[in-house]
C-alpha cells in the first residue's frame, strides 16, 4: 500500500511512521512538519556498506550526497554507519565540521567553487576536491601553494551517457554545466595539465550521469567508459589512477508506478564491469566510491500538513489547501514531480476523492500535486506527502516570509526534533 515499510495504519485508522501516529505528531510539533524514520535511513546506509564488502571485497566507500538533506543529524548518522560525505558548498562543509564529521572522508563538489570556499575547505582538511573546470584547477593549485599544502583532487568527467531522466537532472551528457567532456579531448588535456602542477595530486576520476534513474545499463556503460579512460591515461601518460567515483542517481519510489532497481543489483552488475575492464586494461581494480543521497533519505521521509480549506469548482477540480506548499516542497513547481498523497487522518479509508493539493503561497503555481486520489478530505485533516526526505528541506525557502518547518526523527515509536521550526524572528534576523 505504501512506498516504504516504515509506514503503516494503526487502530485509529491513522497513518503511522516508525511506530508514531502521524496525526499525533502533527498535533505535538505543528505543521508543516518533516518526519524521518531513522531505522530506514540506517538500514539503507548499511545495505550500501555491506554491498561494498560483498562485491568489492571492501575496496570502496559510499559517500552520502548531503545535498539531498544536509543537517547535523544526517552527518552524524552517515559517520556512524561508515559512510563518507559528498558536499557542494561552504555551508555543507561547515555543517559537516560542526557535526564532527571526519573531514578526510569528505569530497567537495561544485561547478563554481569560490576562492573563499576553497580556502575554507583546505583549512577544514577536506579529503578531496572534485574539480569541474580548468579555471578551478588553477585556482585550487594557487591557493594550495599559498597555504603550503597539496590538495588531493578528482576530475569530474562527462561520460556522454544518456540516463533517460528529466532534462533538468541529466548531468552525464556533453551539453552540461558540469565537468570535462571526453569526446572533445578536454578531459585528457585536463589530466595532462594537472600533472604539471605541484600543489594538486590527481587521485581519482568521477562521473555522475543523472538522478532518479531506474535502469542499470547506463551505470554499467558509464563505468566501462571511465575504466577505458583510465586505461588511456595509463597507456599514454604512464599514470595509474587508483580511485574511481561512479556518482549516484539511483531511483526511489515516489508513486506505485515507480519501479526502482534493488541497489544490490546495481552494485553487482557495475562491479562485474569494473573488474572486467580493469583486467582488460591491466589496471588494479580501483577503490570505488558512489554517492547515494535520495536513495538514503528520500523514502525515509514524509511531510505532514493540516488542511485549512476546500474549494470545489464544478466540472473543473477540487482544491484542498494546506499550510505549506512550494516553500517546503518546490519540486512539483520545478519538475512536476509525482508524489503519493495520503489522508493521514483516514489512512484506513479508500482513496476515492480526486483533489489538487494547493499550498498557501501567493502563486498560482504553488501546488503540491494535481488530480491525486485521497480518502475524502475534511478541513482539519492531516495530509501526508510520502517520499519527501530528499530535496524538500534542502530546497526549502522563505518565500512570502514563511518560516521553514521543523524536522522530526522517529525511531520505534519515539520522536525527537533534529531541526527546529523557524520563527518570525529567524526570518528578520539578518535585516538591518
Amino acid at each position: 500500500m505504501f512506498v516504504n515499510d516504515c509506514l503503516n495504519v494503526n487502530e485509529k485508522g491513522h497513518l503511522t511512521i516508525g511506530g508514531c501516529d502521524t496525526v499525533d505528531l502533527a498535533k505535538k510539533y505543528g505543521t508543516p512538519l518533516y518526519v524521518l524514520d531513522e531505522t530506514t535511513i540506517r538500514e539503507t546506509c548499511r545495505s550500501y556498506v555491506n554491498s561494498f564488502k560483498k562485491f568489492y571485497d571492501g575496496n570502496g566507500m559510499p559517500l552520502y550526497a548531503s545535498k539531498a538533506l544536509s543537517c547535523k543529524e544526517m552527518c552524524r548518522i552517515a559517520n556512524e554507519e561508515g559512510l563518507g560525505l559528498d558536499v557542494v558548498s561552504g555551508g555543507e562543509i561547515y555543517t559537516a565540521v560542526q557535526a564532527g564529521f571526519p573531514m578526510e572522508k569528505v569530497h567537495f563538489h561544485g561547478n563554481n567553487k569560490t576562492a573563499d570556499e576553497i580556502r575554507f575547505a583546505l583549512d577544514s582538511k577536506v579529503g578531496k576536491f572534485v574539480v569541474d573546470n580548468l579555471y578551478e584547477l588553477e585556482l585550487i593549485n594557487q591557493i594550495a601553494e599559498e597555504k603550503g599544502v597539496v590538495a588531493n583532487i578528482s576530475f569530474r568527467i562527462k561520460p556522454g551517457v544518456d540516463a533517460h531522466t528529466h532534462n533538468f537532472i541529466r548531468t552525464g551528457q556533453i551539453d552540461s554545466k558540469f565537468g570535462f567532456a571526453l569526446e572533445t579531448g578536454e578531459a585528457f588535456e585536463a589530466v595532462k595539465k594537472a600533472l604539471t602542477y605541484n600543489n594538486v595530486a590527481l587521485k581519482e576520476l568521477h562521473c555522475h550521469i543523472g538522478s532518479q534513474i531506474f535502469d542499470i545499463d547506463p551505470f554499467v556503460t558509464a563505468a566501462e567508459i571511465m575504466l577505458d579512460f583510465m586505461g588511456k591515461i595509463k597507456d599514454e601518460l604512464n599514470v595509474v589512477i587508483t580511485e574511481l567515483n561512479l556518482g549516484g542517481g539511483f531511483g526511489i519510489m515516489y508513486t506505485e508506478e515507480d519501479e526502482p532497481v534493488p541497489y544490490e543489483n546495481y552494485m553487482e552488475k557495475v562491479s562485474e564491469a569494473v573488474k572486467a575492464k580493469a583486467k582488460e586494461h591491466n589496471l588494479p581494480v580501483p577503490y570505488i566510491y558512489i554517492e547515494p543521497g535520495r536513495s538514503i533519505a528520500g523514502e525515509a521521509g514524509i511531510t505532514l500538513y493540516t488542511v485549512g480549506g476546500k474549494k470545489n469548482i464544478p466540472d473543473v477540480r477540487t482544491y484542498v489547501s494546506v499550510d505549506g506548499g512550494m516553500t517546503d516542497n518546490i519540486r512539483y513547481a520545478l519538475y512536476q514531480s509525482a508524489y503519493t498523497v495520503v489522508n493521514a487522518s483516514k489512512a484506513d479509508k479508500e482513496a476515492t476523492e480526486i483533489v489538487t493539493v494547493a499550498g498557501k503561497c501567493c502563486e498560482s503555481g504553488d501546488l503540491v500535486q494535481e488530480h491525486t486520489k485521497v480518502a475524502e478530505v475534511e478541513v482539519g485533516d492531516t495530509l501526508a506527502v510520502l517520499s519527501t526526505g530528499a530535496y524538500n528541506y534542502s530546497m526549502a525557502s522563505n518565500y512570502n516570509r514563511i518560516p521553514r518547518p521543523a524536522m522530526v526523527m522517529v525511531n520505534n515509536g519515539e520522536s525527537r526534533v533534529i531541526i527546529k521550526r523557524e520563527s518570525y524572528e529567524d526570518i528578520v534576523r539578518n535585516d538591518i
